[in-house]
């Protein structure tokens, strides 16, 4: 590999990287962080907040959407850069607002900018590595979510005390605005020929629809089972007596645990396989989710952190670089039909949680219920695996 070519592979996982730092961990993730200080200062109450986050997954819906219908890679390109502009205006627009009507546009149109960062720009980059002949995996790319979540919560940190919540916002705002410039600028405009740098033929190879719905379903309870602690976590830890003022610090832990984890999949993956690699990331999952339901301990709560931030970036990892590998024409196609289930899973989760927490002042039981379901993915998975056995079988016949 010549210099010029490994300056360009750096450049292009680093605007997918700071892509994500932008529309997940500021556009997204300092809702997480900022939500105790807005509670507290611009009195939202735990439904509201929990329908706040349920508009913004509708937005990002809405972008798994956008992404699974457009093929073009031209005007994905123009999707990708649209929402990087979305994600800057939205986050600094809710410094100059307390109107619940008006949060609540804001974060939509910031789920739909994060689809952007991840989804499309996955796909786009998924796509560069497959023509130029490197390693199809995205690992690297989506440390951007977990580097995002440190973000968010190195900002949330020093921020409050220091800052009200709307120099917060703004500050953030700031801060998203100057990491939008390299992320424009280092990806470059696709390629849109059916065949990689060296001349060879781009072709799709996807498993049957069975194996694809099996996958969807497996998906879908990831979901669930994710979106709980990323909106409430905070919240959760602030809410216990004996953990007041920790709430950003474990957040980090969170961030500090998924960026390095994403690599770490890939290298399990190579060696175990994806789906044995995904199994584990489940069952790694579901001790994450429940820990902080039954023991309430600044060390358990970090462990939970940990183990939560490590195991949800690679379940997304892993899956979306399996649908890239299926479709590599067109990767994010089939990126964007699965986070449609992912974030069909999310639009009812968190008002369901804030109702929860509403009525019996504690989001312990929605915690068990995530992880109930994080379960039951944890058996598709198994069901995916007889099933690829089976059709391997056939194919052999």
């Amino acid at each position: 590999m010549d210099t010029t070519d490994n300056k360009q592979h750096m450049k292009v996982l680093g605007s997918g990287l700071l892509g994500l730092i932008l529309t997940i961990g500021i556009a997204r993730f300092c809702y997480t962080t900022l939500l105790p200080e807005m509670q507290s200062q611009a009195g939202l109450t735990d439904l509201a907040g929990g329908y706040l986050a349920t508009i913004n997954y509708i937005g990002y819906m809405c972008g798994a959407l956008l992404a699974a219908t457009v093929g073009n890679l031209k005007i994905k390109d123009r999707l990708y850069r649209a929402g990087l502009i979305t994600a800057v205006i939205t986050t600094l627009a809710m410094a100059f607002t307390d109107n619940i009507w008006a949060w609540g546009i804001l974060r939509f149109f910031s789920g739909l900018s994060s689809a952007s960062g991840m989804l499309i720009s996955a796909g786009l980059i998924m796509n560069w590595l497959l023509r130029h002949g490197h390693r199809p995996e995205l690992g690297i790319h989506y440390a951007g979510a977990g580097l995002g979540i440190i973000v968010s919560g190195l900002a949330g940190e020093l921020m409050i005390g220091r800052l009200d919540w709307h120099e917060q916002w703004l500050t953030v705002g700031i801060l998203g605005a100057l990491i939008a410039i390299p992320a424009w600028r280092w990806l470059p405009r696709p390629d849109t020929s059916h065949q990689t740098k060296a001349g060879v033929p781009l072709k799709d190879n996807p498993p049957s629809r069975r194996w694809l719905l099996l996958l969807g379903m497996m998906y879908f309870c990831a979901g669930y089972a994710y979106v709980i602690s990323a909106t409430f976590l905070v919240a959760i830890v602030e809410a216990q007596p004996s953990l007041q003022g920790d709430g950003q610090i474990v957040w980090i832990f969170v961030g500090l645990s998924a960026t390095p984890a994403v690599i770490l999949w890939d290298r399990i993956a190579r060696q175990q396989g994806e789906l044995n690699a995904l199994l584990i990331a489940f069952l790694i999952q579901i001790i994450g989710i429940i820990l902080p339901a039954v023991n309430d301990t600044l060390w358990v709560v970090l462990v939970s952190a940990v183990l939560y931030g490590g195991s949800f970036i690679g379940i997304v990892s892993l899956v979306l670089a399996m649908a890239g590998r299926f479709y590599p024409t067109k990767p994010a196609k089939l990126m964007g039909k699965l986070t449609l289930l992912y974030g069909i899973a999310q639009i009812g989760a968190p008002a369901i949680a804030g109702i929860i927490a509403d009525r019996g002042g504690s989001y312990a039981d929605s915690l068990y219920i995530a992880a109930a379901i994080s379960v039951l993915g944890a058996g598709m998975i198994l069901i995916l695996k007889a099933s690829e056995k089976q059709e391997l079988a056939l194919k052999a016949v």
